[in-house]
């Protein structure tokens, strides 16, 4: 489904993936881990087209997801991927349901649709009884939660997280990551998630190291 091919880049003389190659089945959920600086959200980043690279390319499904203009670029990333990040990014002057249907309303979904497809994946996520709480209003594994139903909204064949249990205490971090086991069951989603827990990434189908810019399998 997902395949990297020779993945450089470098910030001004650093170089920080030095030819990274990576291929992710469908419906598969793969741990990435490294030491930090080791270049693990820039890779996340590029899988998931929010930052390009200095060379190579990366394949979803065949598309080629560099060659493609600006706007094509963008309607296929909020098509295709959803993210979950370390601290959230919900907006604080909306509601949790208001936060998760923006991607919806972003990719012209029909309102009714959207709201009826954010309802439905809050009451997943057990969190029916805080669709109208603000951000401020919810405790963190809440919040967590409701970035995760933002990143589904749109069903994307591709979910990035980038440390998504790094600010969580364990009880929260552990159910955390039973959901993402849960919503692959439930939706068949491929899920690629940088980690700094072992005991997550021992769980996940694939567990890869990312060690002075190169993957080591």
């Amino acid at each position: 489904m997902l395949k990297a091919i020779e993945l450089t880049k470098s910030y001004g003389s650093l170089p920080v993936l030095k030819g990274v190659n990576l291929e992710v089945a469908r419906g598969s959920i793969v741990a990435i881990m490294g030491a930090s600086g080791a270049g693990k959200s820039t890779l996340l980043h590029i899988l998931g087209s929010l930052d390009v690279p200095d060379g190579g390319k990366v394949e979803v499904n065949g598309t080629d997801v560099f060659n493609q203009s600006a706007q094509s670029l963008a309607e296929f990333r909020n098509k295709n991927m959803g993210f979950v990040f370390q601290f959230h990014n919900l907006l604080p002057e909306f509601t949790a349901l208001e936060n998760v249907m923006i991607p919806g309303m972003i990719g012209k979904m029909e309102r009714k649709q959207v709201r009826e497809r954010g309802e439905e994946l809050l009451g997943l996520l057990n969190l029916k009884h805080r669709i109208h709480h603000k951000p401020s209003a919810l405790s963190g594994g809440e919040q967590q939660r409701v970035a995760v139903a933002r990143a589904l909204i749109n069903s994307p064949l591709l979910v990035f997280a980038d440390e998504p249990s790094g600010n969580l205490d364990s009880k929260n971090a552990e159910e955390l990551h039973a959901l993402f086991f849960q919503l692959r069951k439930d939706f068949g989603q491929t899920f690629i998630i940088v980690t700094h827990n072992s005991e997550f990434a021992s769980m996940a189908d694939r567990k890869l190291e990312i060690k002075d810019g190169v993957m080591v399998y």
